[in-house]
């Protein structure tokens, strides 16, 4: 069996509600591939998380609708940083306003994936986003390829 190559190896995980949490867990954790996962349920505690730790994590996955800080905010921050702007962020939301994915896109998210509460959705969104070389990708989509759809 031939399994599609992973390049990352920690992801790093800003999101207040414990369902997804256990949703990503739940998804990494049935990949054949080892993903430590790192999870935070408090914007202002994730950054300072980020900023403390010696290595980045390969990838950030950040939650829109968040109560203490929304993820724009949290986004903004993170991409004005020295440490931390090059970290690659996925947006992770429900929201399909076209002037939020705008505003995600304009702050220098590197893709926005829509919230599919489909598990086989879900699951395909998040093996192909581990499977890009984000070392390598340090460039983000256009425009037209930022909302990532399901195939």
């Amino acid at each position: 069996m031939n399994l599609p190559e992973f390049h990352t190896q920690h992801v790093f995980i800003i999101d207040e509600h414990v369902s997804n949490h256990q949703l990503f867990q739940q998804v990494i954790g049935e990949l054949p591939y080892l993903v430590h996962v790192s999870i935070t349920d408090n914007a202002d505690e994730g950054i300072k998380t980020l900023k403390e730790q010696p290595e980045l994590p390969d990838l950030l996955f950040l939650d829109l609708e968040m109560s203490s800080k929304d993820g724009l905010q949290c986004l903004r921050e993170i991409k004005a940083d020295e440490k931390l702007a090059a970290l690659p962020v996925m947006i992770f939301s429900s929201t399909s306003y076209p002037a939020v994915i705008n505003d995600a896109y304009e702050a220098g998210a590197h893709l926005y994936i829509p919230n599919s509460h489909v598990i086989i959705d879900f699951k395909k969104s998040i093996e192909h986003v581990l499977s890009i070389n984000w070392k390598e990708k340090i460039s983000r989509p256009p425009r037209e390829e930022f909302v990532m759809t399901v195939q």
